[in-house]
C-alpha cells in the first residue's frame, strides 16, 4: 500500500513556493462554511416565505450570522426573540439550534404554525438526554451553559440536568461518585477538549454511559482537522464566523493551542493589518454557519494588504446532506 503523503509537509511546501513567488499567501483549509444544518435550516427559511409569503417569523437566529439573518430580512424573514412575539396564527420557524420543549407548547397554545429547522444532529441529542433521563440517570451536559442549542438541551430534564464547561466544574459537582451518570454533548464543542472532559468524568464517577458514538457534528470535527492539518505551516490563521459562534470560536482556540495565532472575523473590515505583520502565509477557514459571501470578502480584504496568492488545501470533502422539513402548514 502507497504511504499517504504527509499533508503539512506538501502544504508547507506549497506555500513557501507561493510566497516567494507572488509575496503574501492565502492558503484556505477545506473543508468551512456552511453544513448541511445550516444549509437546511437557511432552506427552511426560503421555502416558507415561498409557500407563505412574508412575513414569517423566526424564533431567534435561524443561524449563527448576522450576514445570514439580513438576507433573510431583506426577503421579508422576521427575527424575533421569543414564540409570545409572533401574531397569533402567524408562521414561525424554530432555529437550527433546537428549542426546550415549553416553547413547542407555548407555540400551540397560540395557535402558531410551527416549522421545527432544529439541526437533525442536535434533536439527536435531545432525544438522547430524554432517553437518560427515562432510564432514572443524572445527566451531565458538557457545554457552554449560556448556548442557544445548550439552553434547549438542557430543558428536556432540567431537574435531572447539570452543565458543566470544564474539569473543576466537573469535580464541583454535588453528586456522589455512584451516581448514575450519562453525558451528552454540545455539538458544535472541540473534539479534544470534549474527549478530555468525558475522560474525566469517567474518572470522578463509577457508573457512566454515553451516546454510542462522539455527538461532536461531522462538520465540526472536519472543520477542526482541516485547520490543524495547514496551521503549522501559517504564520496566522483568520476564522470567518460570528461572535457568537460556538464553533467558529473553538477554531481560533485549535489554531492557538497548535501555536498558530488565530483571530475570528466577524465582517471583512474588522480584519486587522496588524494581525498580518510579519505574516508571509495566511491559514482561512470558516465556522459552519459562515457563509462564502463573508469569505469572498475577507480574501478581497486581505488580497488588498499584499495577500494575493490563494491556495486551496482540500483536507476532506463532504457529502452529508439533510433533508428540510415540510412548510405546508
Amino acid at each position: 500500500m502507497q504511504k499517504a503523503e504527509n499533508p503539512e509537509e506538501k502544504v508547507g511546501k506549497e506555500f513557501e513556493h507561493g510566497a516567494e513567488a507572488r509575496g503574501g499567501t492565502v492558503v484556505i483549509a477545506h473543508p468551512l462554511g456552511f453544513c448541511a444544518g445550516v444549509e437546511r435550516a437557511i432552506t427552511t427559511v426560503e421555502r416558507a416565505l415561498e409557500a407563505h409569503g412574508p412575513p414569517v417569523y423566526v424564533r431567534g437566529e435561524i443561524v449563527h450570522s448576522s450576514h445570514v439573518v439580513a438576507r433573510l430580512e431583506r426577503r421579508g424573514a422576521r427575527f424575533v426573540d421569543s414564540e409570545r412575539d409572533v401574531p397569533r396564527g402567524a408562521v414561525c420557524i424554530l432555529s437550527a439550534h433546537g428549542v426546550a420543549p415549553r416553547v413547542r407548547s407555548e407555540a400551540r397554545r397560540r395557535g402558531l404554525r410551527v416549522i421545527d429547522a432544529t439541526c437533525p444532529l442536535v434533536a439527536k441529542v435531545h432525544a438522547e438526554v430524554r432517553r437518560y433521563a427515562e432510564a432514572g440517570r443524572t445527566i451531565v451536559l458538557i457545554g457552554q451553559e449560556s448556548h442557544d442549542e445548550v439552553v434547549g438541551t438542557r430543558a428536556e430534564a432540567p431537574e435531572r440536568t447539570h452543565v458543566v464547561a470544564d474539569e473543576s466544574e466537573i469535580d464541583a459537582l454535588p453528586l456522589a461518585a455512584d451516581e448514575p451518570i450519562a453525558y451528552a454533548v454540545q455539538t458544535t464543542l472541540g473534539v479534544d477538549e470534549t474527549a478530555g472532559l468525558i475522560e474525566h468524568l469517567e474518572q470522578r464517577f463509577h457508573d457512566v454511559v454515553g451516546p454510542a458514538r462522539d455527538d461532536i457534528c461531522y462538520a465540526t470535527q472536519n472543520r477542526q482537522a482541516a485547520l490543524k492539518s495547514i496551521a503549522a505551516s501559517c504564520d496566522v490563521v483568520l476564522v470567518a464566523g460570528a461572535r457568537n459562534s460556538s464553533n467558529s470560536n473553538r477554531l481560533v482556540d485549535v489554531a492557538t493551542r497548535l501555536g498558530t495565532p488565530g483571530h475570528l472575523v466577524p465582517d471583512a473590515p474588522e480584519l486587522r493589518p496588524e494581525w498580518l505583520r510579519g505574516a508571509r502565509v495566511v491559514g482561512l477557514t470558516a465556522g459552519a454557519s459562515a457563509p462564502q459571501s463573508l469569505v469572498d470578502a475577507i480574501l478581497d480584504r486581505l488580497a488588498s494588504l499584499g495577500f494575493d496568492s490563494v491556495r486551496d488545501h482540500v483536507h476532506s470533502s463532504e457529502t452529508v446532506t439533510f433533508r428540510p422539513p415540510s412548510v405546508v402548514v
